[in-house]
């Protein structure tokens, strides 16, 4: 694990890349903390991280920023948080303030066109995975279910899964308001997982 100055500006340097490079979201954003938080750095665990996931998803915000500011914290504090909420938008405000100092010119360039064709289904892809990641990690819970083979894990996956199609009914068929969805999840999970 990373410690002292040095440690806080590597992560700072780990958010700016990911703040540099998730182009299509939140959820790509995480796709790349992951790689590089969890499986490159072991600065988390997969299961701390998909906790993590849980949490910035339920709270307001963008769910990178989120993230970026409760694995900050939960590292080396409220500092961290900054530091690295900071290393996470400071890439996105650089290129907003170039683009927005040439935007005429620069949105009529066939380069930038062809590059921003090309990117919407490479960024739909990574979307998709990050979503199949964190549905088999947190609604299957696949990984844990394998390890004790318990007939209660069983039934704790079947119990999430029949949530989530009520859920998911209710909230198409009865045009529930997503709010409601979220505290409903959160009081299932308390009770339940």
């Amino acid at each position: 694990m990373f410690t002292g100055i040095i440690g806080l500006f590597h992560l700072f340097c780990i958010f700016f890349y990911v703040g540099l490079f998730a182009i299509g979201g939140g959820l790509v954003a995480a796709t790349f903390m992951q790689q590089v938080l969890v499986e490159k750095y072991g600065v988390i665990s997969q299961e701390k991280f998909y906790q993590m996931i849980a949490v910035s998803e339920s709270t307001p915000g963008p769910i990178g920023i989120n993230l970026a500011t409760y694995c900050g914290c939960e590292v080396y504090g409220p500092v961290g948080g900054v530091i690295t909420t900071f290393g996470e938008v400071l890439p996105s405000l650089i290129i907003i303030m170039l683009i927005a100092k040439f935007f005429a010119d620069f949105q009529k360039k066939p380069l930038v066109q062809s590059a921003f064709f090309a990117l919407r289904p490479a960024t739909g892809g990574m979307v998709l995975v990050a979503l199949a990641n964190v549905f088999i990690i947190t609604v299957l819970n696949v990984q844990a279910f394998r390890a004790s083979g318990s007939v209660a894990d069983l039934v704790q996956i079947k119990q999430t899964v029949f949530y989530l199609l009520a859920v998911t009914v209710l909230f198409f068929v009865k045009k529930i308001h997503p709010v409601f969805v979220v505290a409903a999840g959160a009081v299932f999970g308390v009770l339940f997982l």
